[in-house]
């Protein structure tokens, strides 16, 4: 799973969420912090309005909290959503075991050039090289 920080980094550089069962999130917050909730069907469901879309959290009845909006949470993407959000972009990824350990490179074209991004955990590798396809497009 990826850090909070670049999830909401990506958040903030135009990476758009349409909730489905499996994803995880965090709700925005200090009281929230550390706490990840998953999208399920049967305890959090996305309820799309005219006005917005919200998550329901169904069957808590032990929490105060029936609904937060979607704009009030910072999606957590997995490994496989990132790798598609690439696209075209994404070129390989590879697992590197070097003398500190293992690293993955994750290898995009970004402005038509080849960049590798480096991390102890792929997710983040991923993460790192959709950012900054994301912040080439602005």
């Amino acid at each position: 799973m990826i850090s909070t920080p670049l999830a909401q980094q990506l958040r903030e550089a135009g990476l758009t969420w349409t909730p489905v069962s499996g994803d995880a999130f965090q709700v925005a917050g200090h009281e929230f912090e550390g706490d990840v909730f998953t999208v399920s069907d049967m305890t959090i469901e996305a309820h799309t309005f005219s006005t917005g879309t919200v998550l329901g959290f169904n069957g808590t009845t032990e929490w105060a909290l029936d609904s937060v909006a979607l704009d009030d949470v910072v999606w957590l993407p997995r490994e496989d959503q990132l790798r598609d959000a690439l696209g075209a972009a994404f070129v390989a990824m590879e697992r590197v075991d070097g003398a500190s350990g293992v690293e993955y490179d994750v290898t995009v074209t970004v402005d038509g050039d080849s960049v590798i991004f480096v991390s102890e955990d792929p997710a983040e590798s991923y993460g790192m090289a959709l950012l900054a396809l994301l912040q080439s497009v602005r």
